[in-house]
């Protein structure tokens, strides 16, 4: 686990309605109420609470090492039983910083950090999205998208996209039912609520055939939504499947979001 110094940009002009709308609705942290110079912002106290993932990592699962490895070194988990996909990687360690930006995302519908987000997990997912043709997000039934007005996991395959170029397909997969929300299911339970309940979407077959996809999401917790959704992109033909998400647990006391 590394960290990651912010990077500094030219302030951008910002329209005088913008400046006004600040002064009634001033932008707040990312990562706590504090007010900031702008949308999408973190303090700096904040901003060096949060832990960025890289290398040490599991060359699959990307789950991290204390001690350097060899580049291809397996967890014991992978090496005991490979996954469906062929790497999962994530910008965050899913914390009590990064729970909170997750929360208010999915939670929330806010959107301010979206551009922040892309671009960290383009960078974390740099070597799957250099070969990937396309990204897609995970799929919500379509009842909790209509009570939820949104998927998070599209706005984040859409900030991916805008900060690597890559083209996203926002309908690649489909889920066929509903089911628990997978908060506060054990890794079994989580692998038996998901299990059969993704497939590629008809209209899309033909272009998942022979394609390398990158899958997007908010959170890797178990592994189990990532497994379910990487099997039925594969069931469609597709030659690869990475997942790329914005935080991962890797703690289990961190598991329940």
């Amino acid at each position: 686990m590394v960290k990651e110094r912010p990077v500094t940009r030219a302030p951008r002009r910002r329209s005088w309605l913008t400046r006004a709308a600040d002064i009634v609705w001033p932008p707040r942290s990312l990562a706590s109420d504090a007010i900031v110079d702008r949308p999408g912002s973190i303090e700096a106290a904040k901003w060096t609470s949060l832990t960025f993932l890289g290398p040490p990592c599991c060359a699959c699962c990307g789950f991290p090492f204390e001690v350097q490895t060899d580049a291809a070194a397996l967890c014991g988990a992978c090496l005991a039983d490979a996954p469906a996909f062929a790497s999962a990687r994530a910008a965050l360690a899913y914390d009590d910083v990064a729970r909170k930006m997750v929360l208010d995302l999915k939670r929330g519908g806010r959107r301010d950090g979206l551009n922040a987000f892309g671009g960290w997990m383009a960078r974390a997912g740099a070597e799957a999205l250099a070969e990937a043709d396309f990204i897609t997000p995970t799929p919500l039934h379509w009842t909790r998208l209509l009570e939820r007005r949104f998927n998070q996991s599209a706005w984040l395959a859409q900030a991916v996209g805008r900060a690597s170029g890559r083209a996203v397909l926002v309908d690649a997969l489909v889920r066929r039912r509903r089911g628990r929300s997978q908060g506060g299911l054990t890794a079994s339970q989580r692998r038996r609520n998901v299990e059969g309940v993704f497939r590629a979407a008809p209209w899309s077959e033909g272009r998942v055939a022979g394609r390398t996809v990158v899958l997007i999401d908010d959170v890797f917790t178990t592994g189990a939504t990532a497994e379910a959704c990487a099997k039925a992109l594969l069931r469609a033909k597709a030659a690869r499947v990475h997942v790329l998400t914005l935080a991962r647990v890797v703690r289990p006391v961190d598991v329940v979001i």
